[in-house]
């Protein structure tokens, strides 16, 4: 069995309930996507079809989730299945206002930023274990990671290039050497 299908099986083992539904499937993502194309004047017009999101115990993904290589898949779900345990400990409502809300919706959002951290660094931990250490120490990886947190994908959550650079490198100094 391939690390996917066995995280999968993981999973569902461990959060009763848990599912993955494309995100097409859902008017209620097509809402979310109409909003952010408002809320980010624009500049965040892919949350349909490039970005995997957790809501409860459900794992919402682009319709070309399929055709994805399991190794990409399994390296999302390790980040998704972050989320899900989020939404175990916080609960739906606390994560909802937690996430969307506070401190404020864009730009300064420190539990976004949290969130987010917590379920990025197991992405590059993911990312390392499939693809070799020297792949997550790459600056191209490097740079897509904080751009997450510092463009529209997320609402422009965390402004501190510093504070994000020095979180990215006490991620790398808990991986292996290079490869």
């Amino acid at each position: 069995m391939d690390r996917y299908a066995a995280l999968v099986d993981a999973l569902r083992a461990e959060i009763p309930g848990f599912r993955i539904v494309k995100k097409q499937d859902s008017r209620f993502h097509r809402a979310i996507h109409h909003a952010l194309v408002v809320v980010t004047f624009g500049r965040m017009r892919s949350y349909l079809d490039s970005f995997q999101t957790t809501i409860g115990k459900t794992v919402y993904v682009t319709a070309d989730w399929d055709d994805w290589d399991a190794d990409a898949r399994y390296v999302t779900l390790r980040h998704e299945a972050v989320h899900l345990r989020q939404f175990r400990r916080y609960t739906l409502p606390v994560m909802a206002v937690l996430y969307v809300l506070l401190p404020l919706p864009t730009g300064l959002a420190y539990f976004r930023a949290r969130f987010e951290m917590e379920a990025y660094a197991e992405t590059i931990r993911a990312a390392a274990e499939v693809y070799g250490p020297a792949h997550v120490r790459t600056e191209r990886h490097r740079k897509y990671v904080i751009d997450q947190f510092m463009g529209p994908s997320y609402g422009w959550m965390w402004p501190f290039r510093r504070s994000l650079e020095r979180w990215y490198d006490r991620i790398l100094a808990t991986i292996g050497p290079r490869r």
